[in-house]
């Protein structure tokens, strides 16, 4: 077989990687024709009640399996989670926007789930305002020849490469949709010409197609806004992870659910536990329980033992193989592949409630915007990976400008975040499980004042002044909470050698122990730890009768 023909079929598998869980055949996959019914007997076991472990138990529960999920903290949701504080506050760990379905002009439609029906999103007015030293974007919602209009009005002498880019972004997505439409039934000779974008894409960083495009580092940086959502710099990034997702986003908009992103998480408990399905909150699995290299089971940490016909992991393989797994005779290679992936970066958080309307008083439209204080994402990304903080790009969401009521009357719910690495904090981790915090808080209440300095100065002046209540998260919280290795947001990297079908599958060689969300295809991310669960449990039962 030539190279080039491999190479085809690698692209092929890599497109099949990233097309959305939304498009299973629901009536193509087995349903349960008898279920376990023992107390601790189960048709499949998930680990970590993420959006991607939710996502594969309610696949399950809606076919009529028993699934059993476990989850070692209080809540549903993993990142999909809400926390109140004092003064009627209540923040969201980590959503800002998202993409969702509509019917009947209401959006209300949870990728892969149509009977799901009671979590109304809103849109977001403006898609995201990118503020850059010396440009001002904002980015309309469902436009892009506006939004291409705006760019072109910046750069008048880069236009023939800006409609390049974006026809090359949307010749990705028309590609994969084109793909999923012929059901895999692929003519090889043909695939050149049938497919010219994927085949471009696929061996090529977000970085190098822009190059071949646009020349105007300024540009490249406003056109790479998002960069942050993927955690990865344009040099490093897969080029059809950015395309693809940014594309969708900028033809379909943004959301954000009322009721926060509990509400996503909480609507799928209820539609599990309705088919049968049973949640355990505060039940931390310490044991996968393997015999002759198939796992069975788990064991938790109170001694309790759990048996079923698939083990789904939505937790970081690491730990899981290192810790959790005894049997380590199957996994040398597996285990060595891992050692060559890099975990993505952490994030610092800081959860502000206001106790008053800044926001409407500046009259400050926009919900999500992103200040970077010069136009190098590499130096940005570099310094997050350092956690240099001198001067520091971050996000901020204005959460009461998507809906009325978002905070208590009167006052303003807002989120800073910026990425970081997790080695910033590493001289911390000692000393923060067991307890002894007062370095670590002084350090996190320190860089928190620089990001709310640098918000005041760049849009929201009398910030600090209007502040009640102030929460900070660092990466060293966001493995706490997640377990997830580093503190990681995004799990891997998402880099040329680690995205589409390189990326770690769902099954493992461990048979019937399974992987889903962010560490796994796709990727991380809401909509693609939604799809990873969809098609986690579409693999599992693939050879289910």
């Amino acid at each position: 077989m030539s190279d080039s023909h491999w190479n085809r079929r690698e692209v092929i598998q890599s497109a099949l990687a990233v097309i959305p869980g939304a498009g299973l055949d629901w009536d193509s996959l087995p349903t349960a024709k008898t279920s376990q019914s023992g107390e601790n007997q189960f048709d499949a076991i998930v680990i970590g009640a993420g959006l991607g472990g939710l996502s594969c138990a309610a696949a399950f529960a809606r076919q009529g399996f028993k699934p059993l999920i476990l989850e070692k903290h209080d809540k549903p949701g993993g990142y999909a989670t809400t926390f109140k504080r004092p003064g009627g506050f209540v923040f969201d760990v980590s959503l800002h926007s998202t993409t969702v379905g509509e019917r009947n002009g209401v959006a209300n439609l949870i990728p892969g789930f149509p009977e799901i029906a009671d979590v109304e999103f809103v849109p977001h007015r403006t898609l995201y305002r990118a503020v850059f030293p010396n440009h001002d974007i904002r980015v309309p919602p469902k436009d892009l020849p506006g939004y291409i209009k705006i760019l072109v009005g910046h750069f008048p002498e880069e236009e023939a490469g800006i409609r390049a880019l974006f026809n090359d972004m949307q010749g990705v997505a028309d590609d994969i949709n084109k793909f999923s439409q012929a059901g895999g039934k692929i003519d090889m000779s043909r695939f050149p010409v049938d497919y010219p974008h994927l085949l471009r894409s696929s061996s090529s960083t977000w970085g190098a197609m822009m190059d071949a495009r646009i020349k105007d580092a300024r540009l490249k940086a406003i056109v790479s806004a998002l960069w942050g959502y993927f955690g990865l710099p344009p040099s490093k990034l897969a080029s059809f992870y950015y395309a693809l997702p940014t594309i969708s986003y900028l033809t379909k908009g943004g959301y954000y659910p009322k009721g926060k992103s509990q509400k996503i998480s909480d609507a799928l408990v209820a539609f599990i536990t309705a088919r049968g399905g049973k949640l355990l909150l505060n039940t931390e699995v310490v044991k996968v329980l393997v015999k002759n290299g198939v796992a069975y089971g788990v064991k938790t940490a109170d001694g309790q033992e759990y048996t079923a016909r698939a083990v789904v992991a939505n937790s970081n393989p690491l730990d899981l193989f290192h810790s959790m797994v005894e049997d380590q005779g199957p996994l040398k290679d597996y285990l060595a592949r891992m050692e060559r992936y890099s975990v993505g970066l952490s994030s610092f958080q800081v959860f502000l409630g206001l106790k008053k309307d800044l926001v409407g008083a500046l009259r400050i439209p926009e919900t999500e915007i992103f200040y970077e204080p010069g136009y190098d994402p590499e130096a940005g990304y570099q310094a997050a990976v350092r956690g240099d903080t001198a001067n520091p790009g971050l996000g901020m969401t204005l959460y009461d400008n998507l809906y009325f009521g978002y905070s208590p009357k009167g006052k303003n719910t807002i989120s800073l975040i910026t990425l970081q690495g997790f080695d910033r904090w590493k001289p911390y981790e000692a000393d923060y499980r067991q307890g002894r915090k007062d370095a670590y808080r002084a350090e996190k209440e320190r860089i928190a004042d620089i990001l709310i300095r640098q918000a005041e100065k760049v849009l929201l002046p009398g910030l600090s002044k209007a502040i009640e209540v102030k929460e900070i998260g660092t990466p060293l919280t966001n493995l706490r909470y997640t377990a997830n290795s580093r503190g990681a947001i995004y799990g891997w990297d998402q880099t040329l050698d680690n995205s589409g079908m390189r990326r770690l599958g769902y099954a493992t060689p461990i048979r019937n122990l399974y992987l889903a969300g962010a560490w796994t295809r796709p990727g991380g991310g809401y909509t693609a730890v939604l799809s990873s669960g969809l098609q986690c449990f579409a693999e599992i039962t693939r050879t289910w009768s």
